[in-house]
């Protein structure tokens, strides 16, 4: 009994450690904005997006590439159809992108798309690449604030992931608050504090010089997570550019929901077999904190895991001591714990000028979100066979209306000459 005593202990301990980290992180999102300067000097982009079968949504991403505020000498836009049967390719050329064929090479994950479009394009005069995902929507301003970070400096950088369906389910609706939340506690955050942000998918830029030092050789299913780690073991610190914004479609049903999350922590799982013994040396001989933070990342669904054994290891402690519980004020603890965080949930909303009625469903039910995913995290650790799923992309929504529903409007941020 006192060895499963010390053990909630132990446990408790690891927990609210890793919990207290990312919060005093957190914190750090209310400081106020950089200043952030703008330069007239314009790089070429090279825009990059993988796309199989997605000919119901591409047409409105490069519709929205093609409006940027951005000369247009200045970026081009490549599309790689991969194993499609549908008519993307067709779709991509009648709005005047370019394509890079793939027939050719053996893809079995948007990481092996992306390096054979790095390796295509190595040697046009491109300063960087801009990576999105077929049914993303780019908000006008999106490659200028790209440009004004790679000028100051930055190689690798994070836009701001919004959604453009966030009040079709619940499911996409707590998808969408899980990507605000992530954009202000983590990114914004780590980015008031120079610390290195986090590329989550798609909306991402990297430079030509990054890539040319670093290379690019994804051996997972979840290559922005890879790429984090790479970035984390070279020093290379990411941006995060919060006007830089990628409107997303979210998953509408929980099978797909589970399909997607379940392809995450699969990924990170992965990522952590695949580099646990790099990054642990990293730490040990060049006391790098950006391979710690690696860490702690990759063993967040673990972490999880361990907190949710230590409530039941705990519930089993208290019935073998006979230890009386309290179920009132544990149930009232439990609906405060519930009401605080739909509070929080509105507040985050109000400062990010979101209107909170298109986010109602995920507000009510984010935490049977969250809680989902336990689950999904027990069914990735014990997956032996893991390949890339495709997501089926429906919603078609054009820029206007986007703009028009869920425009962010950034007045806050200040801009100097």
């Amino acid at each position: 009994m006192n060895l499963l005593k010390i053990l909630v202990i132990v446990i408790n301990f690891i927990s609210i450690s890793y919990m207290l980290y990312y919060l005093v992180i957190a914190v750090f999102a209310f400081k106020k904005d950089k200043v952030k300067l703008k330069n007239t000097i314009q790089k070429k982009f090279a825009v990059i997006i993988p796309a199989r079968n997605e000919e119901l949504v591409i047409g409105n991403l490069i519709k929205s590439l093609n409006s940027q505020n951005y000369p247009k000498d200045k970026y081009d836009i490549f599309i790689l159809p991969n194993n499609c049967d549908d008519n993307t390719e067709e779709v991509a050329k009648n709005n005047n992108a370019q394509i890079i064929d793939c027939t050719n090479i053996i893809t079995k994950s948007k990481g092996d798309v992306l390096r054979y479009a790095f390796k295509t394009l190595r040697n046009e005069n491109y300063d960087a690449y801009l990576i999105f995902d077929a049914d993303n929507i780019v908000h006008p301003d999106f490659i200028q604030e790209m440009n004004y970070t790679l000028v100051s400096g930055y190689r690798v950088a994070q836009g701001y992931r919004d959604s453009k369906n966030p009040s079709d389910t619940w499911i996409s609706s707590s998808h969408s608050l899980h990507y605000i939340i992530q954009n202000y506690f983590m990114n914004r955050a780590r980015n008031n504090i120079n610390k290195s942000c986090f590329v989550n998918g798609t909306g991402f830029m990297i430079s030509k010089e990054y890539l040319e030092e670093n290379g690019y050789n994804s051996l997972t299913i979840t290559e922005d997570i890879e790429l984090n780690v790479n970035c984390g073991l070279n020093n290379e610190q990411i941006a995060f550019v919060e006007n830089a914004i990628t409107y997303d479609e979210q998953p509408i049903t929980f099978d797909v929901s589970w399909k997607q999350r379940k392809r995450w922590s699969v990924g990170t799982l992965q990522c952590l077999k695949s580099y646990w013994s790099k990054i642990i040396k990293d730490i040990i001989k060049n006391k790098n904190l950006g391979s710690v933070e690696s860490i702690m990342f990759l063993t967040a669904p673990i972490v999880q895991l361990i907190g949710t054994f230590n409530i039941v290891l705990q519930v089993v402690v208290d019935f073998l001591t006979y230890r009386k519980i309290n179920y009132v004020s544990k149930s009232i603890l439990l609906i405060l714990y519930y009401i605080s965080n739909i509070m929080l949930t509105i507040g985050i909303l109000k400062i990010n000028q979101k209107q909170v009625k298109n986010y109602i469903k995920g507000i009510i039910l984010l935490p049977v979100f969250y809680l989902s995913w336990v689950p999904i995290n027990v069914v990735a650790i014990f997956e032996k066979k893991s390949t890339w799923e495709r997501i089926e992309h429906t919603r078609t929504v054009s820029l206007d209306s986007i703009l028009a529903f869920n425009y962010i409007s950034k007045n806050g941020v200040k801009y100097e000459e």
